[in-house]
């Protein structure tokens, strides 16, 4: 199985929504993925510091973060690669290490998930 990593996201978020990197934040290499009508974030990708996330090491990770089904959080947070969300709403968002740990296909799946639960209302209802 092919692991994620920042560049397997993106090509996912440009082939599945045709949705490019959004960069807001000047001098810093995070960046969003956003719906096209409503503006809103169904992906952040930043590089953090091992130790912010209570991990050991010295290289800055690349993490994603998700919005999640708040009934999925606590299974996710038992597996390997899933961590309480970094600088978001830990009630409705997830972290996700990109450094290999997690494949592509569940990552894919949260990200699709994260899309429908941040589309526009009447997206939602097919108008």
């Amino acid at each position: 199985m092919k692991k994620a990593d920042k560049r397997s996201v993106v090509e996912y978020s440009l082939k599945t929504y045709g949705v490019s990197p959004d960069y807001p934040w000047d001098d810093d290499p995070s960046f969003v993925l956003r719906h096209k009508d409503n503006r809103k974030w169904f992906a952040l990708i930043m590089e953090v510091a091992p130790k912010r996330l209570g991990l050991e090491g010295d290289s800055t990770l690349d993490v994603l973060n998700v919005k999640c089904s708040p009934m999925m959080l606590g299974s996710l947070l038992e597996e390997k690669g899933f961590l309480p969300a970094y600088h978001m709403s830990k009630s409705s968002w997830i972290s996700i290490l990109l450094d290999g740990s997690v494949d592509c296909d569940k990552v894919f799946s949260l990200i699709d998930m994260s899309y429908g639960m941040t589309e526009s209302k009447s997206r939602k209802s097919g108008k």
